[in-house]
């Protein structure tokens, strides 16, 4: 580290600025924000479907799964009543008791 006095503070004091010239500190930074990139890029994708993307693909895949199964668990539902309530009005016809 090394210290410049060519910096005025108020009043024209000088004021010493520290300025911290080491290398760890780059390449800490370096390797930080290479890691950070390496993950967006796996998020996102680079040039390739990234997992955000085929996780929006499942989620449309199992909305349309879940629309039709929604379609014909109301269609059962239905013919299942209809069968009751024809067997509850016609009960007497059928002689059941």
């Amino acid at each position: 580290m090394k210290t410049s006095d060519e910096f005025r503070g108020e009043g024209g004091n000088r004021v010493p600025v520290i300025v911290q010239t080491s290398s760890n500190f780059r390449l800490d930074v370096l390797e930080k924000l290479g890691r950070l990139d390496a993950k967006v890029d796996m998020l996102v994708g680079n040039g390739q479907p990234g997992r955000m993307r085929l996780a929006e693909d499942r989620l449309t895949v199992l909305e349309r799964n879940d629309i039709k199964r929604t379609v014909y668990d109301r269609i059962t539902a239905g013919f299942i009543a209809f069968v009751v309530s024809a067997l509850i009005t016609l009960h007497d016809h059928f002689s059941l008791k």
